[in-house]
């Protein structure tokens, strides 16, 4: 390691423990490799527009946190709520089950675990804690741990970073990603079921049956999305960057003229919104890039491919160690640093060991998002705190249960690749 890159690595974490925001301690820390290196900070100017120019596929991200947006907004997420409860409120824990598959639908709309956790997260919880049946911490627990399947079940915002630095197919981690989330909620529904069992939390009132094609057809619009979405990817009928547009374009229609649940004020406050969200997520990936140049300067992912596989390492130990690695590192920084600028460390060593990189793309996403429920940085803890105002106190007592049966999970896509790969692989994947 150089003095130069010492010094990069002292400046990063000095200034982001002391509570500057990660996309500026990246910059700055990469500023001051550059001068101390001897090289113009003009450079990272260059490196920063030369990535963001060739990555098209980011104009996906300020799509999908518009789409996200609007399907927040308005009545769509009521109906999709009042669908939920007809179709699993009649359970033993029937408003947890609901708050989970609220949130697997939800995934297939907004890519972004934030954006369940503020929008029909905080309409969840509210249902929950007035039922007086689920104490403030226990609804907001579920409602963090079910969101964190909103980036696995496309579309994704973080595989698009992750297809961003590891050059591999969006629509085969989009696909790889539908089964592992969808196992995700089995297991959650699994501990609510079995939490709610030991406290004996009543059991709500049922929907008639009858009523259920009633909300169905109600929220049949909504539900729509994600089909669209992946038709049109693997139909052969748009780009994954040009799906995100159609997904906006087909959440803004539902929203303005099939619901009628959208006014002009509250379209302009959205796209004010989504761009202080994309201009943050921007910040962000464009320090990174940089940080990444410095990297690459220095060959770090070459010397940390060559001295793991010089020690023999196997593809299995390999995945676990990195995972424990990653499961560390989202205690204290956000899932997108860890995409942008610690994966790719990695990736070498992957193509080293013949370990599919679709697979280890999902696993290690599903590993950042469970990092956002991990105390103490996890980030949708404070989105919650701030939207409810539940104590973080509660939240954390209560989190532990789930993230317990997240990180089995987890084990099991490591141990079982057959889990992330077997739809894709039905779809042509060539892994």
């Amino acid at each position: 390691m150089t003095l130069e890159f010492a010094l990069c690595l002292i400046s990063l974490f000095f200034l982001a423990g002391i509570g500057l925001p990660v996309a500026y301690a990246i910059l700055i820390s990469a500023f001051v490799y550059l001068g101390v290196n001897g090289q113009g900070v003009g450079i990272a100017g260059k490196v920063l527009m030369d990535g963001l120019y060739q990555s098209f596929i980011l104009l996906a991200v300020p799509l999908f946190i518009v789409a996200a947006n609007i399907m927040n907004a308005g009545t769509i997420s009521e109906r999709l709520l009042q669908f939920c409860v007809a179709a699993v409120g009649r359970f033993r824990g029937g408003l947890g089950h609901v708050n989970i598959v609220a949130s697997l639908i939800f995934s297939g709309m907004s890519g972004s675990a934030v954006a369940d956790a503020a929008g029909i997260g905080k309409i969840i919880i509210g249902m929950m804690t007035k039922s007086g049946h689920y104490t403030r911490g226990y609804a907001a627990a579920i409602t963090a741990a079910s969101a964190t399947i909103g980036p696995i079940i496309p579309p994704s915002i973080p595989m698009v970073l992750y297809a961003l630095v590891s050059n591999t197919s969006i629509g085969f981690l989009f696909l790889g990603g539908i089964v592992p989330g969808l196992f995700m909620g089995a297991v959650l529904m699994g501990m609510n079921t079995l939490i709610s069992t030991r406290r004996n939390f009543a059991i709500e009132e049922p929907v008639p049956l009858r009523d259920l094609p009633r909300h169905t057809a109600n929220a049949f619009p909504a539900l729509l999305m994600p089909a669209i979405l992946l038709y049109g990817i693997y139909g052969g009928v748009t780009t994954p960057t040009e799906a995100a547009a159609v997904a906006a374009a087909y959440a803004l229609l539902l929203a303005s003229l099939f619901y009628r649940a959208l006014s002009f004020r509250a379209l302009y406050n959205i796209l004010v919104d989504s761009a202080r969200s994309s201009a943050a997520v921007g910040l962000v990936i464009g320090g990174a890039l940089i940080l990444n140049y410095v990297v690459a300067s220095e060959n770090i992912p070459n010397i940390v491919a060559q001295a793991l596989v010089g020690l023999d390492v196997s593809p299995l130990v390999f995945l676990v160690g990195v995972n424990v690695l990653f499961l560390l590192l989202g205690c204290v920084l956000d899932a997108t640093t860890i995409i942008l600028v610690i994966i790719p460390l990695f990736l070498p060593t992957c193509r080293e060991l013949g370990i599919d990189l679709v697979h280890f793309g999902v696993v290690a996403v599903v590993n950042c998002m469970i990092g956002l429920i991990t105390p103490p940085y996890g980030i949708l803890l404070f989105v919650i705190n701030a939207v409810t105002q539940i104590p973080l106190r509660e939240i954390i007592g209560e989190i532990w249960a789930f993230l317990g049966v997240l990180i089995l999970a987890l084990a099991c896509l490591i141990l079982f690749p057959g889990i992330v790969l077997w739809l894709p692989r039905m779809f042509g994947y060539p892994g």
